[in-house]
């Protein structure tokens, strides 16, 4: 059941003296922006329940996001810190006898509502500064990054051995519940982990290594095989005994979810020591199922692993930042949805500077459809005249501002997503766009 305020101040905050009942000036500003109801409106279209367990009071969940992705905190941590703080208790509007939150409740409620709500709730941060004429300008820059995963680097033998690894702690967690207790299970774990620190030591020999790499990777890849061998056996005994819900059906489903996973690693391990050095769609990861390997064109780092993100800016700072879709789209695939963000918010747009990899046509049939009648963006096969004039290339400078947008976001968080998945990277960046949008507010009010 929602609830949408907290109940207000305790006896011990009314006999307190005034200036200790002051927000500093970031916050006090942040907390006036936030004040405004249409920042609830998206949360009474998503929490409709008229029964049950009131949730969390919703402009305490908005401040505590904010602080959240301001300082770079984790569930645990953000929860420590507003307990122990007087004043971010009264930005929280958490009272003095009141309870903070517990970090799980954050976190469950944070991936119920999921991705949609934050891109809703920065739309209206955009439409309030174009309100208040904090946000009048009508140039829009548009660029992509990469927003890497929370992984390790992947590599055939590392992710096989990894599969072994997570297979066998849970196989000793059902096994533990008292599930297929006669099914055995052989742990391999050190066995496959002689074999990648011989690989490590292989390396850093250097010579000629691919055939000594390949053996071990192989031998590793047998080890995996036959694990998911035994874990299948056990999942399908367990199964048996958890096929009416009982006691240790999510572990048996969880099991089950490693297990394709595991397979989907051991056949693309096969299939590059059968030869095949490209893969599609290669998986990178057993516990972030949509990350994929980006190629950037980076001499230092040429690939990287993780999600494709459109970061748009205002000449004010204001950012539009999401992620299309899994994978690598090309760049001119994903001007159009900038540009509409913008307008959605109350943008009057009139110029839209990219660089030259939107300078192709799908980019130019969105710029007619949303009738941009300035785009400063080079083209990628054939340089117009225009492109050598001196007036043109001192315009198109404005765009290199983009790049420092970028850096300032991964310095906030943008660089690297700490939730798994598609909507959990989503999500991330979202809540990083919101937060940069609300602390420019602030600055700008």
């Amino acid at each position: 059941m929602l609830r949408e305020r907290a109940l207000g101040e305790s006896l011990w905050e009314a006999v307190l003296p005034p200036e200790l009942r002051e927000l500093p000036p970031e916050l006090g500003k942040v907390d006036a922006v936030l004040d405004d109801d249409r920042f609830l409106a998206p949360f009474r279209s998503r929490l409709t329940a008229s029964i049950g367990r009131p949730t969390i009071p919703i402009e305490t969940y908005l401040r505590l996001m904010y602080l959240k992705h301001r300082y770079g905190l984790g569930y645990e941590t953000l929860c420590r810190e507003v307990s122990d703080s007087f004043t971010w208790r009264r930005f929280c509007r958490i009272a003095l006898d009141g309870r903070v939150p517990d970090p799980t409740t954050l976190m469950k409620l944070t991936k119920r509502l999921g991705p949609g709500l934050l891109e809703e709730l920065n739309a209206e941060v955009l439409s309030l500064a174009v309100e208040r004429k904090v946000l009048r300008s009508r140039r829009l820059r548009v660029d992509t990054t990469v927003v890497e995963s929370d992984t390790r680097y992947p590599t055939d033998s590392g992710l096989c051995a990894h599969a072994v690894s997570r297979l066998t702690r849970l196989a000793r967690r059902v096994k533990a519940v008292g599930l297929a207790p006669r099914t055995h299970l052989r742990d391999r774990r050190r066995s496959v982990g002689k074999r990648v620190r011989r690989i490590s030591a292989t390396l850093a020999r250097g010579g000629r290594t691919r055939a000594a790499v390949d053996r071990l990777t192989a031998e590793i890849a047998d080890r995996a095989r036959a694990t998911i061998a035994e874990a299948r056996r056990l999942a399908r005994n367990a199964g048996r005994t958890t096929a009416s819900g009982g006691r240790g059906a999510g572990l048996v489903a969880q099991l089950q979810r490693e297990l394709t996973a595991a397979e989907q690693v051991l056949e693309q391990t096969e299939r590059r020591l059968a030869g095949e050095r490209t893969i599609p769609d290669r998986r990178v990861s057993l516990v972030d199922p949509d990350a994929r390997p980006i190629r950037r064109g980076n001499p230092r780092e040429p690939t990287e692993f993780g999600y494709k993100a459109r970061v748009a800016d205002t000449a004010e700072g204001f950012v539009i930042v999401d992620i299309p879709e899994r994978g690598n789209p090309a760049d001119e695939t994903v001007l159009e949805g900038a540009i509409v963000k913008a307008k959605q918010a109350g943008m009057q747009l009139r110029s839209v500077y990219a660089d030259r990899g939107f300078g192709k046509g799908a980019a130019d049939e969105a710029l007619v459809r949303q009738r941009i009648r300035d785009p400063v963006i080079p083209r990628q096969q054939q340089p117009a005249a225009v492109e050598q004039t001196r007036a043109w290339k001192r315009r198109y400078r404005y765009r290199n501002g983009i790049e420092g947008r970028i850096s300032q976001l991964k310095r906030k968080g943008l660089a690297r997503t700490r939730l798994r998945g598609l909507a959990g990277a989503r999500t991330w960046t979202s809540g990083i766009a919101f937060t940069h949008n609300l602390q420019l507010m602030a600055a700008l009010t």
